[in-house]
């Protein structure tokens, strides 16, 4: 005979990357639109390699064509018709992401002005141009810059003369951490580490955990104020049925005895040196990222001139 009573149903288990949304604002690094809708992130990163990467894939020649087309449309040299497309391509896939996701998007600064603050501001504020034009908003945008002293005075310069919020990458040590948080920055990118040093002092800028190469250092930083990474890992997250409890919380911050200091550029460049593992991983860092966008601007100038000899 059937048994009717009731059965209570299980309460589904919630997966680690809602419980993770529960304590950090997740954030997916790509540039592949596409693969965002997916977890609902709240913001979006890219960077010049993810870009190459997409730029290549089939979905999204539409957007490449585009680009080349405003660069010839603008005239000029090859490297400033390049440039332009550059330009138009990284804000390209940057408004078609915005479309996917409530929050921001970071659309990274070419890695070869790393070194030089005035070029970097007026890369900045074209990028800012090109999105406005597209009737975006700049506070859906944050310009990403490297780590560098330069990039770090860049972004104070965007953040107080133009109100351009910046997000700071490549960032491995504690000087990089507490220069940026001098200047005022929106949001750096720190490489998994130093991620406890901010609530202590009551700085106001945003620490967004990033580059992590599995879901085990994403859990672990539960309860930081950002998290970035892949919508694979991401993925990988969503099928996690794992209990997650914060374990960066603002309290135990301020409980460390941590000790404030300030950094002139001279004291930065000093303590920044010290750390040979953050000198060779932001000096690497640059390198790949300006790799990356050669090989974009190779691929763009091979479109370019198939277009102008009609082909």
């Amino acid at each position: 005979m059937p048994n009717n009573t009731p059965v209570k149903k299980q309460k589904m288990e919630e997966s680690a990357l809602d419980q993770l949304k529960q304590h950090t604002v997740v954030v997916a690094d790509t540039g592949d639109f596409n693969a965002i809708e997916e977890y609902k992130p709240q913001d979006a990163t890219t960077n010049p390699s993810l870009i190459l990467a997409a730029a290549q894939m089939p979905d999204y020649q539409h957007l490449v064509n585009d680009a080349i087309q405003y660069g010839k449309n603008l005239g000029g040299s090859e490297d400033e018709q390049i440039n332009n497309i550059l330009d138009k391509l990284f804000v390209s896939f940057g408004i078609e992401i915005l479309k996917k996701i409530p929050g921001r998007v970071s659309t990274e600064v070419d890695a070869r002005l790393s070194f030089d603050k005035d070029g970097m501001v007026e890369r900045a504020k074209r990028i800012i141009a090109l999105y406005k034009e597209a009737d975006i908003d700049k506070e859906r945008i944050l310009i990403k810059l490297s780590s560098t002293w330069e990039g770090i005075q860049a972004g104070k310069v965007l953040e107080e003369e133009y109100g351009i919020h910046c997000n700071m990458t490549l960032l491995f040590s504690f000087a990089q951490a507490v220069a940026c948080a001098e200047a005022g920055v929106t949001l750096i990118s720190p490489f998994v580490g130093r991620i406890l040093d901010w609530h202590k002092f009551g700085y106001k800028t945003i620490v967004m955990g990033a580059s992590f190469r599995n879901t085990g250092e994403i859990k672990a930083l539960t309860g930081c104020d950002y998290l970035t990474t892949s919508p694979k890992l991401l993925g990988d997250l969503a099928k996690d049925v794992s209990k997650l409890t914060p374990l960066r919380t603002v309290k135990e911050a301020q409980a460390s005895d941590l000790e404030k200091i300030h950094l002139e550029e001279r004291n930065f460049r000093w303590l920044h040196n010290e750390d040979q593992m953050a000198v060779e991983k932001l000096s690497d860092g640059i390198r790949k990222f300006a790799e990356d966008a050669i090989k974009l601007e190779k691929m763009l100038k091979k479109r370019l001139s198939s277009a102008e000899n009609g082909k």
